[in-house]
C-alpha cells in the first residue's frame, strides 16, 4: 500500500490544534484516558496522511489545484 499525502494544509492545522486541545484536557478536570483520542488527529496532521481518507478515496490536499497546468 502506497501512502499518498491526502490532507490539505488548512485541515492539517485544524487536526493538529484540535488534537492538542484534546490532549490538554488531560491536565484539566478529572484524569481519564479519553485525552488519548487527541493523538489520532495530531498524528494524521503531522504525517499529512489519513488512512480513512485513503480507503474512501478522499483527497483534500489537491482540492484547489487545477487538474491541467
Amino acid at each position: 500500500m502506497k501512502i499518498v499525502k491526502n490532507i490539505g494544509n488548512t485541515e492539517r492545522v485544524i487536526r493538529i490544534v484540535a488534537g492538542l486541545v484534546f490532549i490538554a484536557l488531560a491536565f484539566v478536570g478529572p484524569a481519564n484516558p479519553w485525552f488519548l483520542l487527541g493523538l489520532i488527529p495530531v498524528a494524521t496532521g503531522v504525517i499529512d496522511w489519513c488512512p480513512i481518507y485513503q480507503a474512501l478515496g478522499i483527497n483534500t490536499k489537491n482540492k484547489n489545484k487545477p487538474s491541467h497546468p
